[in-house]
């Protein structure tokens, strides 16, 4: 990765960092503006600055976590407003500001092509153009046939237009994994039951969590295999090594974290104790899916076991996968930590995955993004149990919910004072572009960079 200022040596210039972290905080601005306007707002409902800002943050966020209702409280035209916040809060006001350009016929300049490769975390510049087109128009291809699926449970109920709304609503927002909608409030958990519902809002959230990386690897590798007819093991050993270990993880999460919520949550009537073996299994497959940043809701969070909770609040700080639209630290930061334990357990000389060594500077930068995303959680759960006096299991789940981009709540962000609600909006734009920030500052050769060598000093740790 390189700064701009490398390139160019005018140092007033802004790096990639700050271009990302200040076009967040703009983009959030301008939809509280625009979410104050009074025809965003139902009659007999009023809109004050703070909830017109939290909002815009947590649909910039793509978090979910709401303190209105977002079906009755905003009308069509401010429901709107949060779904166009939703999308750009998915591809990155990099990506939307490239996409403008692209329509306008703007050349991109090399600051322009290296901003766009620090966004992504891509290794080259090769190709990116190409590479931010198909993003665009294959995250738009799959949000449609989203819609289209949905519509064909959602219309028959609320009618064709308001059938077709709730449809493109709750695709972009499941494949953004933001977990808001737009059919009543008590998010999906009158559909906990409908098979059709779950399966497609649960294919939306995994697709948008496991990074376009992934997509495009796993999609021109298939090509290639039904091409050249090759076996499922021969395409699986033709993927990359990225998309190999991302899949892996994915299932691996997928699957434990159902099963953690089967066995907590089994004879607990007040979630899925009453339901038959099968809906159990399914309202547990998909809590498990909705904890790594999606936000939807099968069964009320606020009746589930302090078990599932820690459980939760530890699948939220994880997250998604690199380059998606998922929040949290990433599961491959969390394996690179977790690999560079094991191998210093065992005393290899460095830690190796899929045959592939695991550089010193991945680890040292998967270990700063969780050592510092681990800190501003505790440090706002701290705060906000200090300004709110909420109990500490929900505050934790707000917080880890908030700085992983989820939108999970025990019930709680509604009934927060301004202290508390400030708490959760800095939690959720911290958790938006920290792990992308410190990523990329990580990764920066910076100016200030050691020349010197400096002799080992003696410490001791353990």
């Amino acid at each position: 990765m390189r700064v701009i200022s490398e390139i160019n040596p005018d140092k007033s210039k802004m790096s990639s960092t700050q271009v990302m972290v200040l076009g967040f905080l703009l983009a959030i601005v301008i939809g509280s503006f625009l979410l104050m306007i009074p025809a965003a707002t139902t009659k007999g409902q009023h809109t004050d600055y703070l909830t017109a800002l939290f909002t815009a943050t947590t649909s910039i966020c793509v978090t979910g976590l709401v303190v209105v209702d977002t079906f009755s409280h905003w009308t069509l035209f401010g429901q709107f407003i949060i779904l166009i916040l939703i999308q750009i809060g998915g591809f990155g006001v990099i990506t939307l500001c490239c996409a403008v350009m692209m329509i306008m016929k703007k050349q991109f300049s090399l600051r322009t092509r290296l901003l766009i490769q620090d966004y992504y975390n891509l290794d080259s510049i090769k190709g990116l153009i190409k590479f931010l087109i198909r993003v665009i128009k294959d995250t738009l291809i799959v949000e449609g046939i989203g819609a289209v699926l949905y519509s064909v449970v959602f219309v028959p109920r609320f009618g064709f237009f308001k059938g077709i709304w709730v449809s493109v609503f709750n695709s972009v927002s499941a494949f953004c994994n933001a977990g808001m909608d737009v059919m009543g409030p008590n998010s999906l958990i009158d559909y906990q039951k409908d098979i059709p519902v779950n399966l497609i809002t649960m294919t939306l959230i995994v697709l948008g969590g496991i990074g376009y990386v992934v997509w495009f690897d796993f999609i021109e590798t298939l090509k290639k295999s039904v091409k050249r007819r090759y076996s499922v093991r021969t395409f699986y050993r033709r993927l990359g090594e990225h998309s190999k270990l991302v899949i892996n993880l994915t299932l691996f999460l997928i699957i434990s974290g159902a099963l953690l919520v089967l066995l907590f949550e089994w004879d607990n009537p007040n979630t899925i104790g009453k339901m038959s073996l099968g809906n159990k299994i399914l309202a547990s497959l998909f809590q498990s899916v909705t904890f790594r940043t999606a936000g939807f809701a099968t069964v009320p969070q606020e009746a589930l076991t302090p078990s599932t909770c820690i459980t939760g609040c530890m699948f939220m700080f994880i997250g998604g996968s690199p380059v998606g639209t998922a929040g949290g630290i990433k599961t491959v930061t969390v394996f690179v930590v977790l690999l560079n334990v094991f191998s210093f357990i065992r005393n290899r000389t460095e830690p190796v995955v899929f045959g592939r060594a695991v550089s010193e500077k991945l680890i040292n930068k998967a270990s700063a993004i969780v050592i510092s995303n681990l800190m501003i959680s505790i440090f706002l759960l701290m705060i906000l149990m200090q300004v709110c006096r909420v109990p500490a299991l929900s505050a934790a789940y707000e917080i880890f919910s908030a700085t992983g981009t989820v939108g999970l709540s025990r019930a709680l962000t509604s009934s927060l004072n301004v202290p508390g609600r400030i708490v959760v909006m800095i939690g959720m734009y911290a958790g938006r572009v920290g792990p992308i920030s410190m990523a990329l500052f990580f990764s920066t050769k910076r100016s200030d960079k050691n020349d010197i060598r400096f002799s080992n000093g003696h410490f001791i740790v353990g």
